[in-house]
């Protein structure tokens, strides 16, 4: 039996498995990302030897893999946050996103340089791959739908969503202190470019081709019946265009994709109001988001109820796309790891980042946040690591880290993502269950 053969029955194998075991997997301590990267330490190396995959020599492949992922995910989430911007919900993630992103960068950099002896550029490098919490681990406690109102659930969301594009300034000024990348004269550049322009102009690029496609797509079909299905190929397009037209302006893709989700979003809550009487799920099925009758059409094309219909069709799809590409990237994580890559120095800098650096850094940034203890305590547990961090490190050495620091820095990240993956998925159900109901 040829390769090729084989890798057919493996995906089929895990991809039917996945669905099978979906409801039971939720009632377990368990989370489908420990089955994935389960699958990808038996196919590593080290067991089968049917995917082996070095993380130096195909960087580039992981960097795209990684990008797809995170950018799939981040529009999906900014589907899912109906709040309004002016709503005090989202001062958690914000202050998440930047003060406790900042001081986590710093924590990392300072153990870096006086526990491990690295360089400052690379220990900086190395908080910015390490500091984003993951927006496609982190689902089980991502909001459930978009009516979600849970504030705990609110605030992870926004700041895995967040955090991925805040996180790359800190990046290019790591990089930039190794002779990387230019960071100007005093760091003029760094703040003029990577900090002020690449995070606007992100953002106002994605908030405005969100919302221009948007009214677009409605214009047709309200007025003329057109446009009408295809909902798939309108969350591609807007993903790509979005993401190619901020790259194109040397702004950040990952705040521009998040931001044209958002802007869908509130075209849908601006025509259908808070709540969800006119969501067309609760009104006429989910089935009639995917079938081919004519309730859809007459749904999609209906003047009240087209807005909330391209929402929730556009969303449908990406949830689908997410867990694809989380199956190829934990998977693929999975494979990467191996016993020559577990440096001794995992052994304390992980549950130093865990327990001590994650929940100093949100209890600072969250420091008389309208917020109870026990959400201050989960928000200081649920740092989860993943994809995100793939992404940044795969660019870090794609962008010339040098050899003699990129392993160590492999190492650690590689062991982080995984021990993330194992210990927050564990502990995600019965927290969640007991600690995580509703809080207004």
């Amino acid at each position: 039996m040829d390769l090729f053969t084989v890798w057919f029955l493996l995906i089929g194998a895990l991809l039917i498995g996945v669905a099978l075991a979906g409801s039971l997997v939720k009632r377990l301590p368990l989370t489908t990302s420990i089955l994935y990267l389960g699958v990808g330490i038996v196919l590593g190396p080290h067991l089968s030897g049917l995917l082996g995959v070095d993380p130096i020599a195909h960087s580039v492949v992981l960097e795209r893999l990684a990008e797809v992922a995170v950018i799939v995910s981040l529009f999906t989430a900014g589907l899912k946050l109906r709040v309004p911007i002016a709503d005090r919900r989202w001062r958690v993630p914000v202050r998440l996103a930047t003060t406790s992103m900042a001081l986590t960068v710093a924590m990392v950099a300072l153990a870096s340089v006086v526990l491990l002896q690295l360089p400052l550029g690379v220990g900086i490098v190395l908080g910015a791959i390490l500091a984003p919490t993951d927006p496609v681990l982190a689902s089980d406690v991502q909001v459930e739908h978009p009516f979600d109102t849970n504030r705990l659930r609110f605030g992870l969301t926004g700041e895995a969503s967040l955090n991925d594009g805040t996180a790359l300034p800190f990046l290019m000024l790591g990089l930039g202190l190794l002779g990387l990348h230019d960071l100007g004269t005093w760091g003029w550049r760094w703040v003029a470019i990577d900090v002020v322009w690449a995070i606007t102009i992100g953002i106002a690029i994605g908030g405005l081709l969100g919302t221009l496609i948007g009214k677009l797509v409605l214009y047709l079909r309200r007025t003329h019946k057109e446009a009408v299905g295809l909902d798939d190929f309108l969350a591609l397009g807007l993903i790509a265009l979005a993401y190619g037209a901020a790259l194109a302006c040397h702004a950040y893709g990952f705040l521009a994709v998040f931001a044209a989700g958002l802007a869908l979003r509130r075209i849908e809550r601006m025509a259908t109001g808070p709540g969800r009487e006119k969501d067309p799920v609760s009104l006429v099925g989910p089935e009639s988001l995917v079938g081919p009758g004519a309730a859809a059409a007459d749904i999609a094309t209906h003047p009240e109820l087209a807005p909330a219909y391209m929402a929730q069709a556009v969303l449908a799809f990406n949830e689908q796309l997410e867990r694809i590409g989380e199956i190829a990237v934990v998977v693929t994580v999975g494979a990467m790891l191996s016993t020559d890559r577990f440096a001794t120095e995992t052994l304390w800098f992980v549950p130093l980042l865990f327990l001590v650096i994650r929940p100093v850094s949100t209890a600072v940034g969250l420091a008389r946040a309208a917020l109870t203890r026990r959400e201050h305590l989960l928000i200081g547990w649920f740092g989860i690591r993943g994809i995100g961090s793939v992404y940044y490190l795969m660019f870090a050495v794609n962008h010339g880290l040098p050899d003699v620091f990129a392993e160590q820095v492999i190492s650690i990240t590689l062991v982080v993502i995984a021990l993330s993956v194992v210990g927050h998925g564990v502990s995600v159900t019965p927290l969640m269950n007991r600690w995580g109901e509703p809080l207004h």
